[in-house]
């Protein structure tokens, strides 16, 4: 299997370098025998298609040589053949494929029939048949002969005692081979361990265990014969104990050179017991850990544990990874091998004995080399008759590993900064902290980079381990002049000042800490690195960068002071110098020039056509900002104009020399010098003056505020007439105080009858009219000028404005007619009286004379008529109203006491009723005279309600029912409850209510078995009644009697039993009589004009009667009506007793107020009808019994 890869790589290249496919067998003949695992590999190559190409084995036997049988396929399951089917399914002849284009055929237990030509073949997958797609080798199984026995036996003995064992070993193979021969010791289930062997090429052999014991002679292997090998120890050790066995190998060589194991067979084992004497040891080894650092010490100890140590003699042997470093004899003297003898001389490693069972290994400087497994050996030696030393038992520990890990910087880096944003020029400051886990292992270089927004990398300054600062190439210059500083702060601490800094130090800032230690021969070695970074943001100064002109007084006046302030943003520290230059723009002119620059450094500069300004001027630039303030006082047209100023950023280099950033100008801010606001202000309040003749007229005109204390005032006089369009001048006084007459004056002549007056307080002026006139009413007001020194000593006008008007009405004598204007509600009934009242309050003079009229407002009528008037000569009138409404003869009049006049209004009616009201003419004699209407007044109004009394009239509406026999009588009282008035009288009649055919009763009959207490209301204009009322009798409230209705003609008997209580009898009763009756009362009242008219009118319940023929049995008599059945069969006592005994009660009351209880006509207040029984046709249903109050006769 070695030797076939090389020769498939080459068939491989040769195949590819050909383009076809080539298929490669294991060259033959294979010599293997019976029962063996033998194995056949198959390539090919130069093929096309798949990687994975498919492989099948077939055999051609000896015994027919041309006939092929299949046996295994690894693309159809079903190509073995019968010979092989089985073998096949059971896993004992099976393909492994090793990669695509190579497989393996195993042959688990070979037999002799497996002997034959094989042939490997591959399918093809290429497109056109192309090189060999098959190959054959030849393989030849022979006998298994090879015999290994032993005598099984168990041998006893002490330690150093001698042992031989023999072991035959023969084969009759006929081809060339080889044997070699092994023992063999077996210890429970550990592995087998070689004692000695002697190899195909006749080399002897054994393993670690014994190969000391081999190279000292303490054992040999000998051949006894031609099949007999005997193995001899000289001296048993305890280790020696276990099962000992001889194993054979038979070897062959094929074709290709190598040798081949045909067979191996081993003999029955021989049990050996070593009984040890008092002489055992035991090695233990020892350390403190198994990790270590680069450096640091280790130490090994080698104990050893036995008895008699001192008298005996040991040797102990130190290895690392197998490799022995040191020894030491029993004299305890060490012998190191030459690479560590190099480090034991340089102090870095001692192999010492610290006590007679204790050996150490010190290795002082450990290196990462040192990494491995360290063991002791212990070996006892007996010291021999001549002074020589053997070795006798030797004994280890276990390996102890350790692993020497390189030093590794336990540090970490942290960057802090005092801000991570700035404003350029300010100063950053960075420091690099370095932190350990332990104490430093030596020295530290840091390196600060920047990292700007390119993602670039530049070396800003460096310490190196020495402690030497160098700056980087780009910030040399910088550094010179003290911008870039670099120190180490603390030992872990190094910090890094940029100073004035710049936009292009923007970005992130990188601490990169390197660790050295010194190495043992002395030279420096990095152990580890580490970094950190900050970002900085660094603010450029002309970001923001902006000039703002403003000024809370855009406009002014005269001599008065302004400021123009130039705002600068954003606020820059005070080592941010800005220039600020203001600039001006006369009025009329297109040009700017410098008017002052506060320069940089503060000083100012006054510019070439600034002369004006320089005495009137004052520049100021604030403390805490680069705001600068420019002041200008006593304006003037010359002041006027546009302003704008310009600033300027600088900015210091670290070289001291300055740079221009940014130059920004502001916005355009006009001034305008005007004269002064005026505050003029006159008096607007309006007067109204009204006086009488010959009275004077005081007009007054108040200047309630002035623009200064030194304005001067013109003082104009108008008078407006209602017939005049405008306003005519009276008087005029200029604001030098000189006196003009207008053109009115003049007319009217008053000159002689005007005073003009000004108060001492400067802002009150009068002008008086003396001697009034009725011609003098009218308007007045004055026109007031303000006059004002302007800056170059010239009077002009500011401002002119109107007082408010005076209205001036020169009249007779005021009237002071008033009357009450109390307001009042009246509501009375009919008939009764009404009295209005009028109240002169005041009046104008005693002398005067009054005219009283009284009107009435009516509802629905938008006019008012007259009811009455009072003449100035005490005459009383009848108004209009009075005819039409019959007051005539019912009203009346009188005055109790001066100024108050009362009106009566008596028998009122309903059609009196509105809203009456007086009203009062005063007159006066003129001074000539005659009499002429002063003044009138209208006094509060009286609602008068004349109301007809309420409708208070109800009628009974519980009524019984009633049962009477044929050819007897029955009653139908109408009784009244209450009534609306005494004076009323009654119309009442009565009906027979019957059901119209096909529709609605209204209420049941006795026929229909159960009394409704409910009466239906229906709206008669929505539904037709469905009851038909036949009149009985009806009799007016005059007592005039109607016709009688034709059934009862003849048969009704009216009567009158009090005023409110009316009966009518129906005599002869008969069965056509059954029915429904009801009465109806309308209630009547006289008018105060003595007509009657209906107040209202109700009806009573309707009472059912039910008459009893008298051809009916008895049984149907008394079934019909339940008040029978009950009266007959269930209650006749109770029933009986208790009207009995109310008549007795009622009797009794009677007789005791015979003389006293009888009403207005001698009816009775107290009386009893019949029981009111409902009863049930079907005779099944008890009767409900209820007692109302009635009439006895």
């Amino acid at each position: 299997m070695k030797c076939f890869l090389p020769v498939l790589s080459c068939l491989a290249v040769l195949g590819v370098a050909a383009a076809q496919r080539l298929v490669a067998i294991q060259e033959g003949p294979l010599y293997r025998t019976e029962g063996s695992h033998i194995t056949i590999w198959c390539n090919v190559s130069g093929f096309q298609g798949p990687s994975e190409q498919n492989f099948q084995w077939s055999i051609y036997m000896p015994t027919a040589p041309e006939r092929e049988v299949q046996i295994i396929s690894t693309m159809d399951s079903s190509f073995p053949y019968a010979i092989y089917t089985q073998r096949v399914h059971s896993g004992k002849i099976y393909v492994e494929r090793v990669r695509g284009n190579l497989a393996l055929l195993h042959i688990t237990d070979l037999q002799a029939r497996d002997a034959g030509v094989y042939e490997c073949h591959t399918p093809s997958t290429d497109e056109r048949y192309f090189g060999s797609y098959s190959a054959k080798m030849n393989l030849v199984v022979i006998p298994d002969s090879l015999q290994a026995s032993a005598v099984p036996q168990t041998l006893h003995r002490v330690e150093q005692d001698p042992l031989e064992l023999t072991c035959d070993i023969s084969t009759e193979t006929l081809q060339h081979s080889h044997l070699s021969v092994a023992w063999l010791r077996q210890r429970g289930g550990e592995k087998p361990v070689e004692v000695l062997a002697l190899s195909r090429d006749f080399v002897l052999q054994s393993s670690s265990d014994y190969a000391q014991r081999l190279s000292l002679g303490e054992m040999h292997l000998d051949k006894l014969g031609s099949t007999t090998f005997r193995l001899t120890i000289f001296h048993l050790q305890p280790s020696d104990q276990g099962e000992f066995y001889c194993e054979a190998t038979e070897w062959i060589q094929d074709p290709d050179g190598s040798w081949y194991p045909m067979t191996r067979k081993r003999s029955e084992g021989t049990v050996v017991n070593v009984q040890p004497t008092d002489k055992e040891f035991t090695v233990r080894l020892e350390t403190d850990k198994r990790l270590y650092t680069v450096g640091e010490p280790v130490e090994f100890r080698c104990i050893l544990e036995a008895q008699h140590v001192p008298d005996r003699y040991f040797a102990v042997s130190w290895a690392f990874n197998s490799s022995l470093i040191a020894s030491m004899g029993p004299n305890a003297v060490p012998v190191l091998n030459s690479e560590f003898a190099h480090r034991e001389a340089r102090g870095q490693l001692k192999v010492a004995k610290e006590g007679d069972n204790v050996f150490v290994l010190k290795i002082y400087h450990l290196r990462q080399e040192d990494s491995g497994k360290y063991n002791c050996r212990v070996t006892e030696r007996e010291k021999t008759v001549t002074g020589e030393f053997i070795d006798k038992e030797s004994k280890r520990p276990k390996n102890i590993p350790i692993i020497v890990l390189p030093i590794k910087s336990s540090i970490s880096v942290e960057v802090a900064s005092n801000t991570s944003v700035i404003l350029e020029g300010d100063n950053l400051h960075l420091s690099c902290s370095i932190r350990t886990a332990g104490r430093p292992l030596g020295r530290f270089s840091v390196i600060w980079q920047l990292v700007d927004r390119q993602n670039r990398r530049s070396n800003i300054v460096w310490l190196d381990r020495d402690g030497t600062v160098q700056p980087g190439a780009s910030y040399w210059e910088r550094s010179r002049f003290g911008g870039v500083q670099m120190e180490q702060v603390q030992p872990n601490m190094f910090s890094l000042g940029i100073y004035n800094s710049r936009k292009e130090d923007e970005g992130q800032y990188d601490c990169h800490v390197t660790e050295w230690v010194r190495a043992v021969d002395g030279e420096w070695q990095v152990v580890g690195e580490r970094r950190a970074s900050t970002p900085v943001s660094i603010t450029a100064l002309e970001t923001g960068f902006a000039v703002t002109a403003i000024s809370r007084t855009p406009g002014v006046t005269y001599c008065d002071s302004f400021d123009l302030q130039c705002i600068i943003k954003p606020h820059y520290p005070s080592r941010v110098p800005v220039s600020v230059t203001w600039r001006f723009q006369p009025v009329g002119t297109i040009e700017f020039h410098d008017l002052v620059t506060f320069t940089r450094d503060g000083g100012v500069q006054w510019g070439d056509r600034s002369s004006s300004f320089r005495t009137r001027t004052a520049i100021e630039k604030a403390e805490s900002s680069n705001n600068v303030r420019l002041s200008i006082s006593r304006a003037s047209d010359t002041e006027a104009g546009k302003y704008q100023c310009v600033a300027e950023l600088w900015r210091r280099n670290y070289n001291s020399s300055w740079t221009r950033l940014a130059e920004r100008t502001s916005n355009l801010l006009e001034i305008r010098v005007l004269q002064p606001v005026t505050k003029l202000q006159v008096s607007k309040s309006k007067r109204t003056l009204t006086l009488v003749e010959n009275r004077p007229i005081q007009l007054n005109c108040s200047v309630k505020s002035q623009t200064s204390q030194n304005s001067h005032f013109a003082v104009l006089w108008y008078v407006h007439k209602p017939s005049d369009a405008d306003g005519k001048l009276i008087l005029k006084t200029t604001h030098n105080s000189a006196f003009e007459y207008g053109t009115y004056a003049e007319e009217e002549g008053l000159r002689a009858r005007l005073q003009f007056e000004r108060h001492v307080s400067g802002g009150l002026f009068s002008l008086t009219v003396q001697r009034a006139e009725v011609s003098d009413s009218g308007s007045y007001y004055c026109h007031v000028e303000e006059w004002l020194l302007s800056p170059n000593y010239a009077w002009y006008k500011l401002a002119e404005e109107v007082s408010g008007r005076t209205e001036v009405t020169v009249k007779q004598p005021d009237s002071r007619l008033k009357l009450s204007q109390a307001q009042g509600n009246l509501s009375v009934l009919e008939t009764r009286q009404v009295q209005l009242e009028c109240v002169v309050l005041n009046r104008t003079s005693a002398a005067s004379q009054l005219l009283l009229e009284w009107f009435v407002w009516k509802p629905n009528q938008p006019e008012r008529e007259t009811v009455a008037r009072l003449s100035r000569d005490a005459t009383f009138h009848y108004g209009e109203q009075a005819a039409k409404n019959n007051l005539k003869g019912r009203l009346h009049l009188e005055s109790p006491s001066p100024g108050v006049y009362r009106l009566f209004i008596q028998n009122v009616a309903v059609q009196d009723s509105g809203t009456y009201s007086c009203r009062v003419e005063e007159w006066l004699p003129s001074p000539s005279g005659t009499w002429y209407k002063r003044a009138e007044d209208t006094a509060g109004q009286t609602a008068v309600r004349v109301t007809r009394p309420d409708a208070a009239l109800q009628v009974d509406t519980v009524v019984p029912n009633a049962t009477v026999f044929e050819k007897a009588a029955f009653q139908l009282d109408c009784s009244i409850v209450s009534r609306s008035s005494q004076d009323s009288r009654f119309a009442v009649a009565w009906y027979s209510l019957r059901t119209k055919v096909g529709g609605k009763r209204g209420s049941p009959g006795p026929e229909d078995g159960e009394e409704e207490d409910e009466e239906v209301e229906v709206d008669e204009e929505q539904e037709e009644d469905p009851t038909e009322r036949t009149t009985l009798l009806s009799v007016g409230a005059d007592a005039v009697f109607g016709p009688e209705g034709s059934p009862w003609e003849g048969r009704l008997r009216f009567q009158m039993l009090s005023p409110l209580l009316y009966r009518l009898t129906v005599l002869q009763a008969s069965p056509q009589d059954s029915g429904n009756y009801s009465c109806r009362v309308e209630e009547w009242l006289p008018s105060p004009q003595k007509e009657w008219y209906r107040l209202t009118e109700e009806e009573s319940a309707p009472v059912g009667i039910h008459v009893l023929d008298m051809s009916s049995t008895l049984q149907s008599i008394i079934c019909s009506n339940d008040a029978l059945f009950y009266f007959v069969f269930f209650y006749p006592f109770p029933i009986f007793g208790i009207l009995i005994i109310t008549i007795l009660l009622v009797r009794f009351k009677s007789r005791n107020s015979s003389k006293n209880s009888e009403g207005k006509n001698g009816v009775p207040l107290l009386w009893i009808k019949e029981p009111h029984l409902n009863y049930s046709p079907t005779c099944l249903e008890p009767p409900v019994l209820s007692i109302h109050p009635g009439a006895i006769d």
